[in-house]
């Protein structure tokens, strides 16, 4: 009787693992939990610590200051994950998803009395204008903010390639970025 050697019934078999990322990276590689989270967390931080008695400047800008350092960290932690050509689309997408998180968020503040326009707490009618603030301060601050940091991390990706004395890569590098323009 033929022995017949069949490729179904392998004699040696491999074991696949398959890497699970750690809790922090799961999420900051999804574009809409990220934003979501960010819009929620600014819009309650700026809740607890805005309101008629803040009048101070240097109480004002630091905590402008924070909340900005915040959603900045928000949006590097989302964009480190992917390359530089995927930022044109990221960053806004992150400030429209972020804003809308902030909108809704800023409406159940409303309605829990606990939202502040000026001086004086925020009614249902201030809604619209609030959230048109939102939505172009975050697009305008997010978008300026991403495009510094895509230079930034051009010049340090050049200057490292130079320090390793890959200057044909550098090279390479640079001219395909005068070809792609």
């Amino acid at each position: 009787m033929a022995r017949h050697d069949t490729p179904f019934f392998p004699r040696k078999t491999v074991a696949w693992t398959a890497e699970e990322p750690p809790p922090l990276r799961r999420l900051s590689l999804s574009l809409v939990q990220m934003a979501v989270l960010a819009g929620i967390l600014l819009r309650c931080y700026r809740a607890l610590i805005y309101g008629p008695g803040s009048t101070s400047f240097f109480y004002l800008f630091s905590t402008v200051a924070v909340g900005a350092i915040f959603l900045f960290g928000m949006v590097t932690l989302h964009l480190a994950n992917y390359t530089i050509r995927h930022w044109l689309w990221r960053a806004p997408a992150f400030a429209a998803l972020a804003s809308a998180a902030e909108m809704l968020t800023s409406l159940a503040l409303i309605t829990l009395n606990r939202e502040w326009y000026g001086s004086a707490h925020a009614t249902f009618d201030n809604w619209l204008s609030l959230s048109i603030t939102i939505l172009q301060r975050n697009l305008i601050a997010i978008s300026l903010f991403a495009l510094v940091l895509a230079g930034v991390v051009q010049v340090v990706r050049f200057a490292l390639l130079k320090q390793e004395h890959r200057d044909s890569m550098a090279t390479a590098i640079h001219a395909e970025h005068e070809r792609a323009e």
